[in-house]
Protein backbone atom coordinates (compact mmCIF):
# COMPACT_ATOMS: atom_id res chain seq x y z
CA UNK A 1 0.00 0.00 0.00
CA UNK A 2 0.93 3.42 -1.11
CA UNK A 3 1.71 5.64 2.01
CA UNK A 4 -0.59 8.35 2.73
CA UNK A 5 -0.16 11.87 4.66
CA UNK A 6 -2.74 13.12 6.70
CA UNK A 7 -2.55 16.88 6.14
CA UNK A 8 -6.10 17.92 7.85
CA UNK A 9 -8.42 16.74 10.35
CA UNK A 10 -12.20 18.04 11.08
CA UNK A 11 -13.95 16.19 13.97
CA UNK A 12 -17.34 16.74 15.86
CA UNK A 13 -18.57 14.10 18.56
CA UNK A 14 -19.86 14.21 22.30
CA UNK A 15 -16.32 15.70 22.90
CA UNK A 16 -16.57 18.39 21.31
CA UNK A 17 -15.50 20.28 18.04
CA UNK A 18 -12.29 20.27 16.82
CA UNK A 19 -9.09 18.95 17.23
CA UNK A 20 -8.51 21.12 20.57
CA UNK A 21 -11.47 19.61 22.07
CA UNK A 22 -10.88 16.36 21.46
CA UNK A 23 -7.33 17.02 23.14
CA UNK A 24 -9.07 18.34 26.37
CA UNK A 25 -11.29 15.28 26.20
CA UNK A 26 -8.03 12.77 25.94
CA UNK A 27 -6.54 14.60 28.67
CA UNK A 28 -9.48 14.75 30.89
CA UNK A 29 -10.26 11.42 30.25
CA UNK A 30 -13.90 11.80 30.88
CA UNK A 31 -16.81 13.43 28.66
CA UNK A 32 -20.54 13.95 29.91
CA UNK A 33 -23.08 12.36 28.09
CA UNK A 34 -26.27 13.94 27.45
CA UNK A 35 -29.41 12.20 28.30
CA UNK A 36 -32.66 11.53 25.33
CA UNK A 37 -35.64 10.93 25.88
CA UNK A 38 -37.54 7.82 24.63
CA UNK A 39 -41.38 7.11 24.28
CA UNK A 40 -41.09 3.75 26.56
CA UNK A 41 -39.38 4.08 30.01
CA UNK A 42 -36.43 6.06 30.20
CA UNK A 43 -33.91 8.65 29.18
CA UNK A 44 -30.60 7.30 27.78
CA UNK A 45 -27.32 8.79 27.53
CA UNK A 46 -25.82 9.55 24.35
CA UNK A 47 -22.63 10.80 23.07
CA UNK A 48 -24.50 14.03 20.89
CA UNK A 49 -22.54 16.10 18.73
CA UNK A 50 -23.23 19.80 18.15
CA UNK A 51 -23.41 21.76 14.66
CA UNK A 52 -23.96 24.95 16.14
CA UNK A 53 -20.22 25.29 15.18
CA UNK A 54 -21.06 25.03 11.43
CA UNK A 55 -23.00 28.20 10.83
CA UNK A 56 -19.27 29.85 11.32
CA UNK A 57 -19.15 28.39 7.05
CA UNK A 58 -22.28 28.59 6.31
CA UNK A 59 -25.42 31.13 6.99
CA UNK A 60 -28.67 29.81 8.75
CA UNK A 61 -30.60 29.95 5.44
CA UNK A 62 -28.34 27.70 3.98
CA UNK A 63 -28.71 25.60 6.74
CA UNK A 64 -32.30 25.67 6.68
CA UNK A 65 -32.90 22.67 4.63
CA UNK A 66 -29.83 20.49 5.23
CA UNK A 67 -30.48 17.49 8.38
CA UNK A 68 -28.51 16.83 11.05
CA UNK A 69 -26.88 14.43 9.28
CA UNK A 70 -25.40 16.52 6.57
CA UNK A 71 -24.63 19.06 8.63
CA UNK A 72 -22.01 16.72 10.82
CA UNK A 73 -20.18 15.93 7.75
CA UNK A 74 -20.13 20.06 6.42
CA UNK A 75 -19.24 20.15 9.90
CA UNK A 76 -16.25 17.85 9.06
CA UNK A 77 -15.27 18.79 5.95
CA UNK A 78 -14.91 22.83 6.42
CA UNK A 79 -12.78 21.94 9.66
CA UNK A 80 -10.19 19.67 7.71
CA UNK A 81 -9.70 21.72 4.80
CA UNK A 82 -9.23 24.73 7.40
CA UNK A 83 -6.92 22.73 9.20
CA UNK A 84 -4.65 22.04 6.38
CA UNK A 85 -4.44 25.68 5.27
CA UNK A 86 -3.95 27.05 9.14
CA UNK A 87 -1.53 23.98 10.39
CA UNK A 88 0.06 23.27 7.32
CA UNK A 89 -0.16 25.42 4.58
CA UNK A 90 -2.08 22.84 2.36
CA UNK A 91 -4.67 23.72 -0.02
CA UNK A 92 -5.79 21.26 -2.50
CA UNK A 93 -6.92 22.23 -6.17
CA UNK A 94 -10.82 21.22 -5.39
CA UNK A 95 -11.11 20.57 -9.55
CA UNK A 96 -8.53 17.51 -8.01
CA UNK A 97 -9.79 16.93 -4.66
CA UNK A 98 -11.90 13.84 -4.13
CA UNK A 99 -14.41 13.48 -1.77
CA UNK A 100 -15.76 9.68 0.11
CA UNK A 101 -18.23 9.66 2.78
CA UNK A 102 -18.22 6.99 4.65
CA UNK A 103 -21.08 6.04 6.90
CA UNK A 104 -22.60 2.83 7.96
CA UNK A 105 -26.27 3.51 8.71
CA UNK A 106 -26.84 6.72 6.80
CA UNK A 107 -28.95 9.38 7.66
CA UNK A 108 -31.77 7.48 10.08
CA UNK A 109 -33.42 10.08 11.11
CA UNK A 110 -34.28 12.31 7.88
CA UNK A 111 -34.52 8.58 6.24
CA UNK A 112 -37.63 7.26 9.38
CA UNK A 113 -39.02 11.19 9.02
CA UNK A 114 -39.31 10.13 5.11
CA UNK A 115 -41.03 6.56 6.00
CA UNK A 116 -43.59 8.54 8.63
CA UNK A 117 -44.62 11.11 5.90
CA UNK A 118 -44.92 7.80 3.45
CA UNK A 119 -46.92 6.09 6.04
CA UNK A 120 -48.92 9.17 7.26
CA UNK A 121 -50.16 10.91 4.05
CA UNK A 122 -49.27 8.44 1.08
CA UNK A 123 -46.88 8.58 -1.60
CA UNK A 124 -48.18 11.45 -3.38
CA UNK A 125 -47.98 14.02 -0.14
CA UNK A 126 -44.40 12.58 1.21
CA UNK A 127 -41.94 14.73 2.17
CA UNK A 128 -39.64 16.03 -0.69
CA UNK A 129 -36.83 17.33 1.63
CA UNK A 130 -36.75 14.06 3.90
CA UNK A 131 -36.47 11.88 1.01
CA UNK A 132 -33.90 13.95 -0.55
CA UNK A 133 -31.92 14.27 2.07
CA UNK A 134 -32.19 10.30 3.17
CA UNK A 135 -30.15 9.15 0.21
CA UNK A 136 -26.75 8.28 1.32
CA UNK A 137 -25.12 9.98 -1.02
CA UNK A 138 -27.01 13.49 0.11
CA UNK A 139 -23.92 14.67 2.94
CA UNK A 140 -21.51 13.94 0.13
CA UNK A 141 -23.22 16.37 -2.40
CA UNK A 142 -23.70 18.92 -0.11
CA UNK A 143 -20.08 19.31 0.57
CA UNK A 144 -19.20 19.36 -3.08
CA UNK A 145 -21.78 22.06 -3.65
CA UNK A 146 -20.99 23.89 -0.45
CA UNK A 147 -17.08 23.62 -0.62
CA UNK A 148 -17.29 23.69 -4.73
CA UNK A 149 -14.95 20.52 -5.26
CA UNK A 150 -15.79 19.04 -8.88
CA UNK A 151 -13.44 16.08 -8.09
CA UNK A 152 -15.03 12.75 -8.02
CA UNK A 153 -17.37 11.75 -4.79
CA UNK A 154 -18.47 8.76 -3.51
CA UNK A 155 -20.24 6.94 -1.13
CA UNK A 156 -19.17 3.79 0.89
CA UNK A 157 -21.54 1.69 3.65
CA UNK A 158 -19.86 -1.24 5.25
CA UNK A 159 -21.42 -1.06 8.95
CA UNK A 160 -18.55 -0.27 11.63
CA UNK A 161 -15.63 -1.06 9.03
CA UNK A 162 -16.73 1.54 6.63
CA UNK A 163 -14.18 4.04 7.43
CA UNK A 164 -11.63 1.65 6.64
CA UNK A 165 -12.74 0.43 3.54
CA UNK A 166 -12.65 4.62 2.96
CA UNK A 167 -8.84 4.57 3.16
CA UNK A 168 -8.74 1.73 0.81
CA UNK A 169 -11.06 3.83 -1.66
CA UNK A 170 -8.81 6.77 -1.32
CA UNK A 171 -5.41 5.11 -1.35
CA UNK A 172 -6.80 3.71 -4.89
CA UNK A 173 -7.66 7.05 -6.13
CA UNK A 174 -4.49 8.56 -5.59
CA UNK A 175 -2.22 5.68 -6.58
CA UNK A 176 -4.26 6.05 -9.88
CA UNK A 177 -3.74 9.68 -9.78
CA UNK A 178 -7.43 9.98 -10.34
CA UNK A 179 -7.20 12.99 -7.74
CA UNK A 180 -4.17 14.83 -6.29
CA UNK A 181 -5.96 14.68 -2.47
CA UNK A 182 -9.17 13.11 -0.98
CA UNK A 183 -11.24 14.47 1.71
CA UNK A 184 -12.36 11.14 3.74
CA UNK A 185 -15.37 11.40 6.10
CA UNK A 186 -16.87 9.47 8.21
CA UNK A 187 -20.08 10.19 9.62
CA UNK A 188 -23.22 8.74 11.59
CA UNK A 189 -26.01 10.27 13.71
CA UNK A 190 -28.30 9.21 16.74
CA UNK A 191 -31.97 8.72 16.34
CA UNK A 192 -34.75 7.55 18.53
CA UNK A 193 -35.08 3.86 16.85
CA UNK A 194 -31.77 3.45 18.06
CA UNK A 195 -31.85 4.61 21.47
CA UNK A 196 -35.50 1.78 21.16
CA UNK A 197 -33.30 -1.02 20.18
CA UNK A 198 -30.78 0.35 23.15
CA UNK A 199 -33.86 -0.54 25.30
CA UNK A 200 -35.29 -3.19 23.95
CA UNK A 201 -31.86 -5.49 23.56
CA UNK A 202 -30.46 -4.12 27.00
CA UNK A 203 -33.43 -3.32 29.05
CA UNK A 204 -34.37 -1.14 31.36
CA UNK A 205 -31.43 -1.83 33.87
CA UNK A 206 -28.97 -1.17 31.32
CA UNK A 207 -25.71 0.70 32.34
CA UNK A 208 -25.17 4.44 32.28
CA UNK A 209 -21.69 4.72 31.55
CA UNK A 210 -19.67 2.75 28.59
CA UNK A 211 -17.12 0.37 29.96
CA UNK A 212 -15.06 -0.95 26.67
CA UNK A 213 -14.06 -4.14 28.40
CA UNK A 214 -17.59 -5.49 30.21
CA UNK A 215 -17.31 -9.30 29.89
CA UNK A 216 -20.24 -10.31 31.30
CA UNK A 217 -23.19 -8.03 30.29
CA UNK A 218 -23.71 -5.78 27.31
CA UNK A 219 -22.02 -1.82 29.01
CA UNK A 220 -22.22 0.35 25.70
CA UNK A 221 -23.54 3.36 24.73
CA UNK A 222 -24.61 4.99 21.76
CA UNK A 223 -22.48 8.06 20.17
CA UNK A 224 -22.70 9.64 17.00
CA UNK A 225 -20.12 12.43 15.71
CA UNK A 226 -17.70 12.89 12.20
CA UNK A 227 -14.03 12.60 11.61
CA UNK A 228 -12.91 13.94 8.50
CA UNK A 229 -9.44 13.25 7.18
CA UNK A 230 -7.51 15.58 4.26
CA UNK A 231 -5.49 12.53 2.70
CA UNK A 232 -2.55 13.15 0.22
CA UNK A 233 0.04 10.92 -1.37
CA UNK A 234 3.07 10.67 1.39
CA UNK A 235 6.39 12.31 -0.58
CA UNK A 236 9.21 13.82 0.71
CA UNK A 237 8.59 17.06 2.84
CA UNK A 238 4.61 16.09 2.86
CA UNK A 239 3.35 18.05 6.02
CA UNK A 240 1.15 16.41 8.34
CA UNK A 241 -0.37 14.59 11.49
CA UNK A 242 0.56 11.18 10.63
CA UNK A 243 1.07 8.38 7.77
CA UNK A 244 -0.92 6.07 7.00
CA UNK A 245 1.08 3.28 5.89
CA UNK A 246 -1.51 0.02 6.00
CA UNK A 247 -5.14 -0.35 5.73
CA UNK A 248 -6.58 -4.21 6.32
CA UNK A 249 -10.46 -5.15 6.31
CA UNK A 250 -11.81 -8.45 6.56
CA UNK A 251 -13.14 -11.38 8.07
CA UNK A 252 -12.09 -13.61 10.66
CA UNK A 253 -13.58 -16.64 8.78
CA UNK A 254 -10.90 -18.07 6.72
CA UNK A 255 -8.75 -15.06 7.57
CA UNK A 256 -4.54 -14.50 7.79
CA UNK A 257 -5.01 -11.61 10.22
CA UNK A 258 -1.55 -11.38 12.16
CA UNK A 259 -0.90 -9.04 15.00
CA UNK A 260 2.93 -8.37 15.62
CA UNK A 261 3.39 -8.62 19.22
CA UNK A 262 5.61 -5.32 19.21
CA UNK A 263 3.06 -3.46 17.91
CA UNK A 264 1.13 -0.50 20.17
CA UNK A 265 -2.75 -0.99 19.50
CA UNK A 266 -5.55 1.10 20.38
CA UNK A 267 -8.71 -1.05 20.54
CA UNK A 268 -12.33 -0.59 19.38
CA UNK A 269 -13.85 -2.08 22.52
CA UNK A 270 -17.47 -0.78 22.91
CA UNK A 271 -18.92 -2.64 25.62
CA UNK A 272 -19.82 -6.00 24.32
CA UNK A 273 -19.08 -9.23 25.78
CA UNK A 274 -18.65 -11.09 22.22
CA UNK A 275 -16.45 -8.47 20.76
CA UNK A 276 -14.38 -8.84 24.00
CA UNK A 277 -13.77 -12.20 23.07
CA UNK A 278 -12.54 -11.55 19.67
CA UNK A 279 -9.98 -9.04 21.19
CA UNK A 280 -8.32 -11.62 23.71
CA UNK A 281 -8.35 -14.86 20.54
CA UNK A 282 -6.27 -12.50 18.35
CA UNK A 283 -4.62 -10.05 20.08
CA UNK A 284 -1.18 -10.76 20.00
CA UNK A 285 0.11 -11.79 24.05
CA UNK A 286 1.27 -9.66 25.55
CA UNK A 287 -0.41 -6.60 24.14
CA UNK A 288 0.45 -3.19 24.75
CA UNK A 289 -3.49 -1.30 24.50
CA UNK A 290 -5.41 1.53 25.19
CA UNK A 291 -9.29 2.18 24.19
CA UNK A 292 -10.79 5.49 24.17
CA UNK A 293 -14.62 4.66 23.44
CA UNK A 294 -15.76 6.27 26.25
CA UNK A 295 -15.10 9.31 25.27
CA UNK A 296 -17.14 9.37 22.25
CA UNK A 297 -19.31 6.03 22.25
CA UNK A 298 -20.07 3.57 20.24
CA UNK A 299 -21.09 3.80 16.73
CA UNK A 300 -19.88 3.64 13.03
CA UNK A 301 -17.71 6.70 13.54
CA UNK A 302 -15.87 5.00 16.30
CA UNK A 303 -12.87 3.58 14.12
CA UNK A 304 -12.46 6.99 12.45
CA UNK A 305 -11.93 8.92 16.38
CA UNK A 306 -9.19 6.04 16.97
CA UNK A 307 -7.46 7.30 13.96
CA UNK A 308 -7.60 10.66 14.53
CA UNK A 309 -6.22 9.89 18.23
CA UNK A 310 -3.50 7.94 16.98
CA UNK A 311 -2.82 10.79 14.58
CA UNK A 312 -2.66 13.31 17.06
CA UNK A 313 -0.30 11.55 19.38
CA UNK A 314 2.05 10.80 16.68
CA UNK A 315 1.94 14.32 15.65
CA UNK A 316 2.99 14.99 19.20
CA UNK A 317 5.10 12.10 20.06
CA UNK A 318 3.11 11.07 22.74
CA UNK A 319 0.24 8.42 23.73
CA UNK A 320 -2.71 9.87 25.97
CA UNK A 321 -3.78 8.47 28.92
CA UNK A 322 -6.01 5.63 28.40
CA UNK A 323 -9.41 6.59 30.23
CA UNK A 324 -10.19 3.06 31.39
CA UNK A 325 -7.61 0.37 32.38
CA UNK A 326 -8.09 -3.68 30.49
CA UNK A 327 -8.67 -6.53 33.01
CA UNK A 328 -5.62 -7.94 34.46
CA UNK A 329 -6.60 -11.71 33.38
CA UNK A 330 -5.91 -10.45 29.78
CA UNK A 331 -2.29 -10.17 30.33
CA UNK A 332 -2.35 -6.53 28.27
CA UNK A 333 -0.37 -3.62 29.44
CA UNK A 334 -2.16 -0.15 29.12
CA UNK A 335 -0.64 2.14 27.36
CA UNK A 336 0.79 4.83 29.07
CA UNK A 337 0.99 8.91 28.52
CA UNK A 338 4.99 8.93 28.38
CA UNK A 339 5.52 6.01 25.77
CA UNK A 340 7.45 7.26 22.63
CA UNK A 341 5.59 6.41 19.97
CA UNK A 342 6.28 6.67 16.36
CA UNK A 343 3.63 3.89 15.06
CA UNK A 344 -0.27 3.02 16.16
CA UNK A 345 -2.07 0.74 15.06
CA UNK A 346 -6.28 0.84 15.17
CA UNK A 347 -8.09 -2.26 15.62
CA UNK A 348 -11.88 -2.70 15.41
CA UNK A 349 -13.81 -6.06 15.29
CA UNK A 350 -17.56 -6.73 15.17
CA UNK A 351 -19.91 -9.13 16.80
CA UNK A 352 -19.71 -11.50 13.57
CA UNK A 353 -16.20 -11.52 13.22
CA UNK A 354 -15.52 -8.50 11.05
CA UNK A 355 -12.19 -6.84 11.80
CA UNK A 356 -10.88 -3.27 10.55
CA UNK A 357 -7.16 -2.71 10.92
CA UNK A 358 -5.58 0.62 10.42
CA UNK A 359 -1.57 1.51 10.84
CA UNK A 360 -0.08 4.88 11.01
CA UNK A 361 3.10 6.07 11.88
CA UNK A 362 5.42 9.19 12.35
Amino acid sequence: MREMCISGLGLAGGFGCGTADLHAALECGEVETALCTQTRTQSIPVYRADTTPLERYLNKRVLRRIDHFSRLALLGAFQALEDAKNNFDFIPDHARLGVILCSGYGALSTTFRFLDSVMDDGDSFASPTAFSNSVHNAAAAHISMQLDITGPGQTLSQFDHSFVSGVQQAQIWLEEQRVDAVLLGTVDEYCSVLGYCWERFLGAGATTRLQPFASTSSSTLPGEGAAFFLLRPQQDGSNGYARISGAECGHLRGSSLQLDSGLRLILGCEGYPETLGLYRAHLPAPATVACYTPLYGASPVAPAFDAAIAALSLQRGETYPAPVTPPVDTGWTTLSKDTAVKNLTCVDFGVGGEYGVLHLQR
